[in-house]
């Protein structure tokens, strides 16, 4: 199993590292991308190595696609290539996680209507206006998409992540 992470600087640190720490404990490949390669920093200073663009990335050779929170998303938004990759993971109904500000990512890449979600609370209006069906709970899940609210539901989040892809491998 594989999985892509995207992320860009001011991420909310344990939002993308202790999932990758979870999904790397379970054995799945995990890849960090961001809009170009090299090191980004969390807003409390983490620092990780992308190393992959965005650009370099293909959907099909993962089979998970993980979305942290933070301040990254609302830069990742504006990338046409980010919005495109989040669209060919949900569109070939592949597991999508997104925590706390990640799913402004979805919003833009217009794949959130009529989904069942969740989202840090000042994304919450947003989430609404596009067409979601908003839930203040702290792991949503809707087929393969999983959402979370914030750093505090990063345990549940991450044990939902890793049924999802036990469950995608059983049925391979």
């Amino acid at each position: 199993m594989r999985a892509l992470t995207i992320s860009a600087n001011n991420f909310e640190d344990s939002e993308l590292i202790d999932p990758v720490a979870a999904l790397t404990a379970a054995g799945v490949d995990v890849d960090i991308a961001s809009l170009a390669p090299g090191t980004i920093t969390g807003k409390k200073g983490v620092q990780v190595q992308a190393t992959l663009g965005v650009a370099d990335v293909k959907a099909g050779d993962y089979d998970l696609l993980l979305l942290p929170g933070g301040k990254a998303p609302a830069e990742l938004r504006q990338s046409e290539r980010v919005l495109d990759l989040a669209r060919d993971f949900m569109d070939a109904d592949k597991p999508v996680a997104a925590i706390c500000h990640g799913p402004q990512i979805l919003i833009s890449a217009e794949r959130v209507r009529g989904r069942q979600m969740t989202s840090y609370a000042c994304v919450a209006s947003e989430l609404k206006d596009a067409g979601a069906d908003y839930r203040d709970d702290q792991v949503v899940v809707d087929g393969n998409l999983i959402t979370s609210r914030h750093p505090g539901d990063i345990p549940l989040f991450v044990e939902q992540i890793l049924r999802t892809l036990e469950m995608a491998r059983a049925s391979a």
